[in-house]
């Protein structure tokens, strides 16, 4: 699943290519995907000029010039592509079999512009559209979520005051999006990795050198995938359908049985089943 930098990727190449244009009209292919389309979306979108493409955790939020909201959550394999004219057949090579051409069966939206269009493709139909008509209902969307590492509440007060007295393991609490937002599996590991904690431990044994680290980490991390164009493991491509380059930067995520990064370390890493999840960790210099 795309986690907070590669939504953020995709969120900034949309900014550059559809900020200010006029969907003329909405294709609906496909309305069952996670959360079935409703029939008027269609009509809703139709005619609105796109004001802004913010993001908040794992979600890309389309501001149209009325003050609504289009939001999108692109799943496990959802991608978004920019075709800029009729006369555009490069293949998007973005679908998540890694087809060299986007395969048609799989293109459940589509907004049109003059001149170009926007598709989105899904071959697991994860991701969904929601509509909202106000701020306060976009509000409302994402009330019990946590801050996102880059927020300033996200500090380390939260965290001694979250953690107390919680036997939930620390890899875990990083996945719970009530506690914070955006981050996914692939980043937790990463981020207790360079904490130096290992992911079993409870967050109530957790001193607060090890919250200092997360938070400090957390933000060290995330900035980097963006600057990286966030990670390729098996489904994320950006809109133009270009590979992310973090996944070079991994010091643990999929490294299962190879040697630990760290210079001063002599273990190798270990990869174990967390609530039905992939983690991966160096069980030496994580302890």
């Amino acid at each position: 699943m795309p986690e907070l930098p590669e939504v953020e990727i995709v969120r900034q190449s949309l900014l550059k290519n559809i900020k200010g244009k006029k969907i003329n009209k909405v294709l609906v292919r496909n309305r069952n995907l996670r959360f079935k389309l409703e029939t008027s979306f269609e009509k809703k979108l139709k005619n609105k000029l796109i004001s802004n493409i913010k993001r908040f955790s794992k979600y890309l939020i389309i501001e149209l010039e009325n003050k609504s909201f289009c939001i999108v959550h692109l799943g496990m394999s959802g991608t978004i592509h920019i075709i800029k004219n009729k006369k555009d057949k490069r293949p998007t090579n973005t679908s998540f079999y890694n087809s060299p051409n986007l395969p048609k069966n799989h293109n459940h939206v589509e907004f049109l512009f003059k001149n170009m269009k926007l598709i989105y493709n899904d071959p697991r139909r994860f991701g969904y559209f929601q509509f909202l008509n106000d701020l306060n209902s976009l509000k409302k969307k994402f009330k019990n979520f946590g801050p996102e590492p880059f927020n300033k509440k996200f500090n380390l007060k939260y965290l001694i005051n979250f953690f107390k007295k919680k036997d939930k393991n620390i890899k875990n609490f990083l996945l719970d999006q009530k506690f914070v937002s955006g981050i996914g599996n692939i980043y937790a590991s990463e981020i207790l990795y360079l904490s130096k904690i290992n992911p079993s431990l409870s967050a109530k044994n957790l001193k607060k050198n090890h919250c200092k680290n997360i938070v400090i980490n957390s933000r060290k991390i995330l900035q980097n995938a963006i600057r990286k164009g966030g990670s390729t493991i098996r489904d994320f491509k950006n809109t133009k359908g270009d590979q992310g380059n973090f996944q070079k930067e991994f010091k643990v995520y999929g490294r299962d049985k190879q040697n630990c990064k760290r210079p001063s370390c002599s273990g190798r890493i270990n990869k174990i089943t967390q609530s039905n999840r992939s983690t991966f960790l160096c069980e030496i210099c994580q302890k």
